[in-house]
């Protein structure tokens, strides 16, 4: 995926058993071609809407293995197949399509989410079916395996958010929970007051504020971690890269001071050994000594 749609998720990878990428790559696809359409280009509200609805018809045609409408057979042709084959959940997808439609309302009415728990729900639709389709594809199907997914599914999203910063507020999406602006005496008006590149910096209240919410989501996603532990192979070593991707994140949000609102900290190649040598002392502490 071009951009950086879904970029804190692995795709088809040389990590990836040969025989999961076909339907790993149609999730991606899918996933991909739906955030472009409720993000991309210069259709109104109401037209991102329609073409979401247009494809979630689409997916309910693909999921009884039906024809497809023509708009979208580089997505649904290889989707169809995938799910035929592996019978994945339709629910997880339209989950989605979901959080894609509410991000567009929310947006048109310059909403905010209430408190953490509001969120956490959006996350629920638009990260967690993503690991869950993929330990569906694993055959991992425990209640406690498809919670710790949720948990990093979830702290990857938030990531994302604290990390875009200064991309979405200037595009009028707001994910700072309110509750937690008010503990630091903050309202959703002041954040458009910050112009970094003008000399306005971010106020140390929503420094801090920033700071709360990595804190949280690092041990959202320290709560999730042992799931690498129960993935076989090559998916548990993706997994464990995946986790330290994101809390590499977190390691630099700290390091300039939760200043997301004058840039937006990156994971580069010049970090992979790093990731990768933290990768292989998670596999090392799970080993009896």
């Amino acid at each position: 995926m071009a951009g950086q749609h879904y970029e804190n998720f692995p795709v088809a990878s040389w990590l990836c058993p040969p025989h999961l990428r076909p339907p790993i790559a149609a999730i991606y696809a899918f996933a991909r071609t739906a955030d472009d359409i409720a993000d991309e280009g210069d259709a109104s509200p109401s037209e991102r809407l329609a073409q979401l609805g247009a494809f979630r018809a689409d997916l309910a045609l693909a999921a009884r293995g039906q024809p497809c409408s023509s708009q979208w057979p580089q997505v649904f042709g290889p989707l169809a197949a995938a799910i035929a084959r592996f019978a994945l959940p339709e629910r997880l997808l339209a989950d989605l399509l979901s959080a894609f439609a509410q991000d567009i309302e929310k947006t048109r009415a310059r909403a905010a989410y209430a408190d953490r728990a509001e969120l956490l729900d959006y996350c629920a639709r638009s990260a967690s079916p993503v690991g869950r389709l993929l330990l569906h594809l694993y055959g991992v199907h425990e209640a406690d395996a498809l919670a710790q997914s949720d948990a990093i599914c979830s702290a990857l999203q938030l990531i994302n958010f604290w990390q875009d910063l200064s991309l979405d507020l200037p595009r009028s999406r707001f994910y700072l929970p309110l509750s937690d602006c008010a503990a630091h005496h903050l309202a959703r008006e002041d954040f458009s007051r910050f112009q970094p590149l003008a000399g306005m910096p971010a106020p140390p209240a929503a420094l801090a504020l920033v700071a709360a919410e990595c804190a949280w989501t690092r041990a959202l996603m320290l709560r999730g971690a042992p799931l690498v532990h129960r993935l076989p192979g090559r998916a548990g070593w993706e997994l464990r890269l995946v986790v330290q991707g994101g809390l590499a994140i977190l390691d630099k949000l700290e390091a300039m001071h939760f200043d997301s609102f004058a840039r937006r900290p990156t994971v580069g190649k010049t970090d992979a050994p790093r990731l990768a040598w933290r990768a292989l002392r998670m596999r090392r502490q799970s080993q009896p000594s």
